[in-house]
């Protein structure tokens, strides 16, 4: 009798070990469900004081320099809704965070007789004293040219394209890629 009795005894202390385990997981996935609808209302607080500092600076006489920025900061900050069934006030603040419109410019072609972008960025390198990089030229892009619409990507993707042309020399150091006119780029016969 004593022999069977330490086996029900182990058994019963890992079916307790389990039930508290499971019953902290679920209380830190409430902590965790409630942090997320907090952020989440932070977030779309946030988003909307922007909106209002931005008509602001619109209305004073400045312009919004982040526009590229904000884009693709909103859709890295998407957050899903808890994954429940009973969440509906979760579902509702995420269908409210990405059915409202954002303040987006919106992108125009290129009107007949404007510089391609290879031409307006070679034209910026070509007076820089030092290498930059894709986010300071476009930057200095769109102070440059508010008339257009400046996204790094296009910058980016227009820099490799002058690489890839020998119209451009890319630089690392670190993590980080500089861009400069190309020696025989410079040269007019070269051209």
């Amino acid at each position: 009798m004593s022999v069977d009795h330490p086996v029900p005894s182990v058994t019963a202390d890992y079916a307790q070990r389990v039930a508290d385990d499971l019953s902290a997981n679920r209380a830190e996935q409430e902590r965790v469900r409630s942090e997320l609808a907090r952020l989440q209302d932070d977030l779309v607080r946030l988003e909307e004081s922007e909106q209002v500092l931005t008509q602001m600076q619109k209305v004073l006489g400045g312009t919004p320099k982040r526009t590229a920025k904000q884009s693709r900061t909103r859709k890295a900050a998407a957050v899903p809704a808890a994954r429940r069934s009973n969440s509906k006030a979760a579902a509702g603040k995420q269908a409210a965070a990405t059915g409202r419109k954002s303040p987006k410019k919106a992108v125009s072609a290129k009107k007949p007789g404007e510089p391609t972008w290879l031409k307006v960025t070679m034209a910026y390198l070509d007076v820089q004293s030092e290498p930059r990089s894709a986010a300071e030229v476009s930057n200095a892009l769109a102070e440059a040219h508010p008339e257009r619409a400046v996204q790094v990507t296009v910058v980016r993707n227009t820099l490799e394209q002058g690489v890839a042309q020998g119209l451009l020399e890319r630089s690392k150091q670190g993590r980080s890629v500089f861009y400069s006119p190309a020696p025989a780029a410079t040269d007019p016969s070269g051209a």
